[in-house]
């Protein structure tokens, strides 16, 4: 099985260090981490797109999903193959 989540950031400023801990927790069943993101010389967007390929299984899956959930500014969407 195959587990994508996304999730979008809408202040990064505000969100990134909350966010960064619920991806330490569980940085073992992340396999890949992609950030998407407008930036160019004189722009960089404070919201962006996260999106990871997680392996943990179901379980460990929804657990972090509530935990980003329950985050003020996060929206979190959720694949399966």
């Amino acid at each position: 099985m195959k587990i994508i989540i996304g999730v979008n950031v809408t202040s990064f400023a505000k969100n990134s260090g909350e966010v960064q801990t619920v991806f330490r927790e569980y940085g073992c069943s992340i396999r890949t981490r992609i950030g998407l993101h407008e930036a160019a010389d004189n722009v960089c967007a404070p919201n962006g797109l996260i999106v990871l390929e997680f392996v943990g299984g179901r379980e460990l899956a929804d657990e972090m999903t509530a935990k980003l959930t329950a985050l003020s500014g996060i929206e979190v969407k959720r694949m399966e193959f």
